[in-house]
């Protein structure tokens, strides 16, 4: 520490109490008494101690700090594949069933071995290797003819899957024993839950490829983000678990991401308002927002505080239709796009 630091705060111990403010932090305060301190020095000898004059600002907040809270669900399942991706994947599948063509069926079976019968079969049903991507044979006249045309369905990630669940079944009801009875093999749940066709935005298993945010309606009919303005003594994190608790109840197993806000909002008053308990002068409210990841439970607002409306889960294209648009411009670079 230099010097100049070690006179500060001798200086700032015995000047404190006249300088003290509870508004005002310890390290401006010391701040402050360097500069008067400077200020001092470089007066005209003429000039006395006695009729400098120093002023001290006073730090007046004009704002209310609110802590937020940016609850989020995260994506479930991976995204549909786009066009290009299916075709590429296509292509690798067809390219893989190429290179394995050249070698014999007896590179891979033994001639005469149940496994070698049980090929046999298939390729007389399938009348191709591959289950899932089409038939094809390379002996034929048509073995040119191997290309996959547009908007053909075999490219389709259902139609592969269907596929393969009809090769399943026909290799189950091939070896069992109980010929009078077919095997069916469970499908793969549809990507589009019940809560997707049936719009239910309060509904969790919705949008499961999207990551999903939680807004709170207020009793003005406004949508926002879960908020609330800091209490004395209260850090951003802390007030960010109250405010949840207290808007969306405590049927939810959450957790915090981190201490640090990972965005702001400002919003300006028409005409300033005046704290009744301080009586100073707010020309607005900055809400700090805190990242939060829901594992379980759902929102309840039977009993909130906050006198809320409703809630939905929404996606960030989803947002913009709810909230002002001010507000979403302020929030959407804190919002993932899927």
């Amino acid at each position: 520490m230099s010097s100049g630091s070690n006179g500060a705060r001798r200086i700032a111990s015995v000047l404190r109490p006249s300088i003290t403010d509870s508004r005002v932090c310890r390290s401006c305060q010391e701040t402050l008494v360097r500069r008067n301190y400077a200020s001092a020095a470089t007066q005209s000898p003429s000039e006395s101690p006695s009729t400098a004059t120093s002023t001290f600002p006073v730090v007046k907040p004009t704002y209310t700090i609110n802590a937020g809270v940016l609850l989020s669900r995260p994506p479930q399942i991976t995204r549909d594949l786009t066009e290009f991706e299916k075709a590429y994947y296509f292509y690798q599948k067809r390219l893989n069933e190429r290179l394995a063509l050249p070698f014999t069926k007896y590179f891979y079976f033994k001639r005469g071995t149940p496994v070698d019968e049980d090929w046999k079969r298939k390729i007389r049903e399938r009348q191709t290797p591959a289950r899932d991507i089409g038939k094809y044979n390379a002996y034929s006249k048509e073995a040119w003819n191997d290309e996959l045309l547009v908007g053909a369905v075999e490219a389709e990630p259902n139609h592969m899957v269907e596929m393969l669940v009809q090769d399943a079944e026909a290799t189950a009801n091939a070896t069992s024993q109980d010929t009078s009875k077919k095997e069916e093999i469970p499908r793969p749940f549809s990507r589009e839950t019940e809560a997707d066709k049936k719009g239910d935005f309060k509904s969790l298993n919705r949008a499961l490829q999207r990551t999903l945010y939680l807004l709170v309606q207020s009793k003005d009919g406004y949508w926002k983000l879960p908020s609330s303005p800091v209490a004395e003594g209260e850090t951003l994190r802390l007030a960010a678990e109250r405010t949840l608790a207290q808007s969306a109840g405590a049927n939810m197993n959450t957790f915090m991401v981190g201490f640090h806000p990972v965005g702001h909002h400002v919003y300006n008053f028409v005409k300033p308002k005046t704290n009744e308990t301080t009586g100073t002068q707010l020309a607005g409210e900055k809400t700090f927002f805190i990242k939060g990841r829901i594992m379980a439970g759902q929102a309840d607002l039977s009993g909130n505080v906050q006198n809320l409306q409703d809630f939905k889960w929404v996606a960030k294209d989803e947002i913009a239709k709810f909230v002002r648009p001010q507000y979403y411009s302020n929030i959407k670079n804190m919002l993932a796009e899927r």
